[in-house]
């Protein structure tokens, strides 16, 4: 998943899965789907966003390494009532093989980032908003820095009109991968407690300073739950 970008990139056609590397991905899916069985998910919603009739469409932001607990949660509590998910990757064969998983696992994709396919991706994002599909995005991947959020995602939010809910993601027991990031992976048995914090509407209309400081607040709330 990926941060926005302002609608000024780079053309390129994304980098496409070949049947290998798709039945890698069914495999590699399958493999998740045994380890989130064996967990134990305790949420909170304080967004009171899965609280029925559903709303209108929503932007989830979360940091990249939290993805696989974020993911777990979804599996089990998101509300079948609602359009679906889409995450953001890149165009890149690393947001290739995240785009084949989360289609694995029931979540569509949207392929872009700042420097690749960024005009077209955030015009397919509006699209898919404007059709009531959810965007999941991670504001600091694919590369980082770590915790730091871009300001694609709240240009997004200001396009779309739609709020952002920062979630967080804490864990039991897991190993920490010796990634850019730190990236996370529950170890089987163990507890992730999931927090839907409440959501957060960009205005639509910000100077530059006010804009600055939507993405520092914004920024300060997911780094609350980071560790």
């Amino acid at each position: 998943m990926h941060p926005v970008c302002h609608p000024h990139g780079v053309k390129h056609a994304p980098v496409r899965p070949d049947a290998t590397q798709q039945a890698a991905a069914w495999a590699g899916a399958s493999l998740l789907r045994v380890l989130f069985g064996t967990l134990r998910v305790r949420l909170d919603d304080q967004a009171r966003h899965l609280v029925p009739p559903p709303g209108q469409p929503v932007i989830y932001a979360f940091w990249h390494n939290r993805i696989l607990a974020i993911t777990a949660a979804f599996l089990r509590v998101y509300p079948r009532d609602r359009k679906g998910v889409l995450v953001l990757t890149s165009a890149s064969k690393d947001g290739m093989w995240l785009g084949a998983l989360a289609g694995r696992l029931g979540m569509g994709s949207v392929r872009g980032s700042s420097s690749r396919r960024g005009a077209t991706a955030m015009r397919e994002l509006i699209e898919k908003v404007e059709q009531g599909h959810d965007i999941a995005i991670t504001p600091d991947g694919p590369r980082g820095p770590r915790y730091e959020l871009g300001p694609g995602m709240i240009y997004l939010a200001q396009r779309a009109r739609i709020p952002i809910i920062p979630i967080h993601a804490r864990f039991g027991r897991h190993w920490r991968l010796n990634t850019w990031d730190g990236f996370c992976i529950p170890k089987p048995f163990s507890r992730i407690d999931v927090t839907l914090a409440p959501a957060v509407t960009v205005p639509a209309e910000l100077g530059e300073a006010e804009f600055e400081a939507e993405r520092r607040k914004i920024e300060t709330l997911l780094r609350a739950g980071a560790d």
